[in-house]
């Protein structure tokens, strides 16, 4: 499989491209990896990247690299070209969408309901303020997210590390079999079952024309475990979780600015 040549390498953002203590605040890549990435794009090879944020903060860090590829974001709901062009979204059943805010609701538990531009949650939080400063958004606050008038592409539970994975467990039991349901520590998201990463980094492959077995991912978290599974070859971070871990073929030897490091020898 390695000797097949490299034409993309798709990376998350948080936790990968920017070190996993850096969340919730403004972080440029280090000037290694921006050269790294850089010298990718110079050889041929196609960067993309492939977020949990919203467009806004994903195609920041896009710029930064100089990339002119499609950018993934929302775990996979929508895909958009750098000038903002949507090019696939995966709208999530809004009469299933409400029944998980009603959850929210009778365990007294605030809750997010968003699509690829807007962020609306039902209480400000940790949680919402980090993943607004990230995104690039500003969240918008009211007691009822699901009448905002956002045709949603998902929707969140808020809640705690310590509460999370019942609610997961819980939403996966009512609506494993119609929803993607992720784990995340302190927030439990559900979108349409065909929004994950893997799903859009395929279509972004057909679209560019490229085959799997040319592909490498890497990531660190639940929302990256798809497109590890699907990539030619799934590089953990060596901090992953365990979703990301079980789904990698390998693990990236934990060091200094170890990304760059990996891409400088894929170019070499």
């Amino acid at each position: 499989m390695r000797s097949v040549a490299v034409k993309l390498v798709a990376l998350d953002i948080d936790g990968t491209v920017i070190p996993p203590h850096g969340y919730g605040e403004t972080h440029d890549p280090s000037a290694r990896l921006t050269a790294a990435v850089r010298r990718c794009v110079d050889s041929g090879i196609h960067v993309v990247l492939a977020s949990g944020r919203m467009f806004p903060g994903t195609s920041q860090i896009g710029r930064h690299f100089g990339l002119k590829t499609p950018v993934i974001c929302q775990q996979g709901c929508s895909v958009h070209l750098p000038d903002g062009t949507m090019t696939h979204e995966f709208l999530i059943e809004q009469a299933v969408a409400r029944e998980i805010c009603q959850f929210a609701r009778e365990i007294e538990r605030a809750y997010e309901w968003f699509n690829p531009l807007r962020y609306v949650a039902s209480a400000r939080s940790r949680a919402t303020e980090q993943y607004g400063v990230v995104s690039g958004i500003e969240p918008e606050y009211r007691f009822d997210p699901e009448n905002s008038g956002v045709r949603p592409t998902g929707v969140g539970v808020i809640s705690s590390t310590a509460e999370a994975n019942a609610i997961h467990r819980e939403l996966v039991a009512r609506h494993g079999n119609e929803l993607h349901v992720l784990d995340f520590p302190e927030v439990t998201v559900a979108v349409a079952q065909d929004a994950n990463k893997g799903h859009a980094l395929s279509l972004v492959c057909d679209d560019l024309g490229i085959d799997r077995t040319q592909v490498i991912a890497i990531g660190d978290s639940v929302n990256d475990a798809a497109m590890l599974a699907w990539a030619g070859r799934g590089i953990a971070m060596p901090h992953s979780d365990a979703y990301a871990m079980d789904a990698a073929d390998e693990v990236l030897e934990p060091g200094e600015d170890m990304l760059a490091g990996f891409l400088e020898d894929l170019v070499r």
